[in-house]
């Protein structure tokens, strides 16, 4: 199965490839207004999976769940994907050689794209209009516990194509239960070109284990906000409840909080407080656990724990390079942020922290593509390919290099 619907995908890269932007958007928007004018069929499906999905976790849950805002956040997404900047053509670099070749560097799509993802029902119409967009097929494959909602949104991206005049095989789901066909995809070398993995440490484990086809995934949002000892005491409570506790189910949120040893025990005590009143478990090291009774002793894994959920661990560190030092032994290279009033410390925090995303005097849940202005994002990548932190149009392309020449031969 897998085989012939990547085969079908291929096919219509052409197409695809060598659509105009407006084609492309043209799609995108008839989505858009598609999933608009079906919201009461899709929060209905979305209820019925919900319901079924009795025994996941309150964070699968959350992930899961749709309603009103939520969809119109969808379409949205889709509507400002569609009016983006198209990366397919675009010229990189140009430059010639002493003996008069000409060399361009062009984006292309990446061609055949797998994206594997649980709960969120939202990936499937974010996954297909970027893919669409970057001039890219795609194979999805949702999570059972989403079925009724991907079915209706993926119906939708169909209704976009077909108005548009592109092929259907563009965006194809895989249907969801049979955990072998997830096998099929992560071995359709030479069919697949690459996966893309959204979900749990399992799944994603599982995909950078087994794949035969470039991945492009992170494993773990272990992210930590640095609060220093000349921050701002209203802005680092502020940032720090948002970025633990806006969302705990999302892979941008805090798990870490680290403050400056030499901070005042005012804005420690203030940290604290907060998060617990958030209300947030809060686990700290052995000086932490003086500031507040209800901070319970930190285990060594806490350190390393992406919890998703209302706990956090925190420990003190010796101002910005024992942040620094922390965060590179325990964090997932997802995203880390600082909070100072230092501009010199924050510099030194964002040049030495080797993450995908470094922010300073801002939330972590900021790691989202829709916030960094590109409209949706199909997922965030932690690892040396490519692309890294969130992916949207131009980290689905890949480029080539066209040459010109005027009947040069090689010596």
């Amino acid at each position: 199965m897998i085989n012939d619907m990547a085969r079908s995908a291929r096919a219509a890269l052409p197409a695809l490839a060598a659509a105009p932007t407006a084609q492309k958007a043209q799609a995108v928007r008839a989505a858009a207004a598609a999933i608009r004018a079906r919201r009461d069929e899709l929060l209905a499906a979305n209820a019925a999976d919900v319901l079924a999905a009795a025994g996941l976790s309150a964070a699968l849950v959350d992930r899961l769940a749709l309603d009103p805002g939520r969809i119109e956040g969808i379409a949205a997404g889709l509507d400002t994907v569609a009016g983006l900047a198209d990366p397919v053509g675009q010229v990189i670099a140009r430059w010639s050689q002493p003996n008069g070749l000409q060399f361009e560097r062009v984006r292309v799509p990446l061609g055949v794209i797998g994206i594997i993802y649980e709960s969120r029902p939202g990936v499937t119409a974010d996954a297909a209009a970027l893919c669409l967009m970057a001039g890219n097929a795609c194979l999805l494959r949702g999570g059972s516990e989403a079925a009724r909602s991907n079915a209706l949104l993926l119906d939708c991206m169909a209704h976009g194509l077909r108005e548009a005049g592109l092929p259907a095989a563009a965006v194809q789901m895989v249907p969801a239960g049979d955990r072998a066909l997830v096998g099929e995809m992560l071995g359709a070398h030479g069919l697949i070109d690459v996966i893309i993995p959204r979900g749990g440490k399992g799944l994603v484990a599982r995909v950078q284990q087994e794949a035969r086809v470039p991945v492009l995934a992170h494993l773990d949002g272990i992210n930590h906000v640095y609060v220093d000892a000349s921050a701002d005491a209203d802005k680092a409570v502020a940032i720090v409840i948002n970025s633990k506790l806006r969302r705990t189910a999302v892979c941008g949120s805090m798990e870490t909080l680290l403050i400056d040893a030499a901070a005042p025990e005012s804005l420690k005590h203030l940290l604290v407080t907060a998060l617990l009143e958030g209300p947030c478990e809060v686990r700290g090291d052995a000086a932490v656990q003086t500031l507040d009774a209800r901070v319970k002793p930190a285990a060594a894994e806490d350190w390393d724990t992406e919890y998703l959920d209302a706990i956090a661990s925190v420990a003190e560190v010796a101002g910005v390079d024992g942040a620094i030092a922390h965060i590179a032994a325990h964090g997932s290279q997802h995203t880390d942020s600082i909070v100072t009033e230092d501009q010199a410390v924050a510099e030194r925090f964002l040049a030495r922290v080797d993450s995908a995303i470094v922010l300073h005097n801002a939330s972590t849940q900021y790691a989202d593509g829709g916030e960094f202005g590109f409209g949706a994002e199909i997922g965030i990548a932690t690892g040396r390919l490519h692309a890294r932190g969130p992916v949207a149009l131009e980290g689905l392309t890949i480029f080539k290099t066209i040459v010109r020449g005027s009947g040069q031969v090689r010596p």
